[in-house]
């Protein structure tokens, strides 16, 4: 089979010709119609995680996946030939089991789940990473109904999924994007549009009396400090890239939380039916080839506001 993959960590990502898995005991074989781009993957290729979790190489790159199950192996009795599932394959060892391929070999008990059949495997997929982080983010953020929210990197897959749950349960979302977003961002429901050019001053001016909760995307260290101040006195300041100084930022009275998602196939499930009821609007879509995908991790590439999946399948 086809597949993206490393030679080792920090080595450009290359398509090679691998054998097809097989479904071993407690295992189900996914033939691949769909992997979701995120940035993780290629942290993982980068070894960011090679501390936590053991890897093996070639590395398969990928971890968010929609497929169909061609093979059941034994005791993986939940599934069956035919199924339509989607899920996040993070399973040791890292690599065994990308999505970004023709085929996976998938653990059963994995975090996967069945997909609706309203729903298309080109949304499905965009669902298990941004998907299950927005709604475990806004879930940690209950109740909201009045409290205002800034959400700075509301214009991506994450940002735009949590803009419009929390929206849904009552809460003021101060939306921080890049100018070509405030229109689809705004189309959310977001109640200001902030230029990301101007996040501080653009806070400031809508809550000058300070946010009750920061929920911080894309910065690092540095700048998560800055915007934290925007933050008032026993509110909450949430990073989901783990740059949190959670001793400092309580000195100044103020809650720090450096975000951790546990994708789990419940809220898949969650995530599945607000999507296919219509009431969790995907990030615009552009589907590439398998073989494209060096081109795009290796190079330089045109900026694009949505999602970005693979369809190894597609002629």
């Amino acid at each position: 089979m086809r597949a993206i993959a490393v030679s080792e960590y920090r080595a450009d990502a290359r398509l090679v010709d691998l054998d097809k898995p097989s479904a071993g005991p407690g295992q189900v074989l996914l033939k691949i119609d769909a992997a979701g781009m995120n940035p993780m993957d290629q942290a993982i290729a980068d070894g960011a995680f090679s501390e936590v979790f053991p890897a093996t190489f070639p590395l398969i790159m990928g971890v968010d996946v929609v497929g169909v199950v061609e093979a059941v192996g034994d005791g993986a009795g939940a599934y069956a030939i035919g199924d339509r599932v989607f899920g996040k394959l993070l399973s040791p060892p890292l690599g065994a089991s990308g999505s970004y391929a023709d085929y996976a070999a998938v653990p059963a008990d994995s975090s996967v789940a069945t997909v609706p059949e309203k729903l298309s495997n080109e949304i499905a997929v965009t669902l298990p990473t941004p998907g299950v982080t927005a709604l475990q983010l806004a879930r940690s953020l209950e109740p909201a109904v009045g409290k205002t929210v800034a959400v700075v990197g509301a214009g991506g897959a994450v940002g735009g999924f949590l803009t419009q749950l929390l929206v849904a349960s009552g809460a003021r979302v101060l939306a921080v994007v890049w100018p070509r977003q405030a229109d689809r961002v705004r189309s959310y429901g977001g109640h200001e549009i902030i230029d990301a050019t101007a996040v501080e001053d653009g806070i400031h001016r809508a809550a000058p009396d300070g946010v009750d909760v920061l929920v911080d995307l894309v910065s690092d260290a540095e700048q998560f400090s800055l915007r934290a101040d925007a933050v008032r006195p026993n509110g909450t300041a949430v990073s989901t890239r783990y740059v949190g100084d959670i001793n400092a930022l309580a000195k100044k009275n103020i809650i720090g939380v450096n975000f951790v998602v546990q994708a789990t196939a419940t809220d898949l499930q969650t995530v599945a039916a607000l999507a296919a009821a219509g009431e969790l609007l995907p990030p615009p879509i552009r589907s590439v080839r398998l073989e494209d995908v060096p081109n795009l991790l290796n190079g330089e590439s045109e900026i694009f506001d949505g999602k970005t999946i693979i369809r190894p399948h597609s002629s």
